[in-house]
């Protein structure tokens, strides 16, 4: 009997596993795609305040230690108040870049500074963002803290994969199946709520305000979603 060389040996072998991959890579019958939502609302419990500054002059260097000075001054006073978690403090964007004139030459430079504020204590942060008056409120933001979405995030997700259950035996008995297989299955979790005001319009707010009184705080409400997504086969 002649030797089958190693060549066509594997020849063969691709032969016949080919049959076997094209049954894998084939659709499956019965199969659906479902998703399925439960979303919570709750008061939210985090602000953040961006400040900002900004200047001009002929020289980089002294608009730099101009930024530097201010922000120092600021951080330095900021520092005093913050506590983890209740109010927390970081230096933000710093920039530098040229001023140009007509002819397109440069003739100075400007630079902005920021510094952020951020913490539960929302009172606490509204009164320190009020207190610098060296900068600018450039943005305000409301959020949900970690623990609290932790807190709640596990009740939501059990209450949206409940949901995805539910309407999967629904599609299974409207399609006069008995029940159903789960597939592959994805659970996402994600926060929603009113966008920050808008940069431009907090800047002049606080510029107008010469007495630097706190930040008016009235945080609302914001929304923890889950979603389950995925694909289940129906069964006899």
């Amino acid at each position: 009997m002649p030797l089958i060389r190693p060549a066509a040996c594997l020849a063969v072998l691709a032969c016949l596993a080919t049959p076997a991959l094209h049954a894998a890579d084939a659709p499956r019958d019965n199969l659906v795609n479902l998703s399925s939502s439960a979303t919570l609302e709750v008061p939210r419990d985090q602000m953040t305040v961006v400040l900002s500054v900004t200047r001009e002059g002929a020289e980089a260097a002294s608009v730099q230690a101009a930024l530097k000075q201010v922000l120092d001054q600021a951080l330095a006073e900021a520092r005093r108040s913050a506590s983890p978690g209740a109010l927390e403090v970081q230096t933000g964007g710093f920039s530098m870049g040229p001023r140009y004139n007509r002819d397109g030459r440069i003739n100075g430079w400007q630079g902005s500074a920021e510094l952020i504020l951020e913490g539960t204590d929302t009172a606490r942060v509204a009164q320190l963002a009020g207190r610098l008056s060296q900068m600018n409120v450039a943005s305000v933001n409301y959020g949900l803290s970690r623990p609290l979405r932790e807190k709640h995030e596990a009740d939501v997700t059990r209450e949206a994969i409940q949901r995805f259950r539910a309407r999967a035996a629904d599609v299974a008995k409207a399609f006069g199946f008995s029940g159903y297989t789960l597939g592959e299955v994805s659970v996402r979790s994600g926060e929603s709520g009113p966008s920050p005001l808008p940069r431009m319009a907090m800047t002049m707010a606080k510029a107008a305000d010469a007495e630097s009184a706190p930040l008016p705080v009235e945080a609302g409400k914001g929304s923890i979603t889950v979603t389950v997504s995925g694909n289940v086969l129906l069964t006899r």
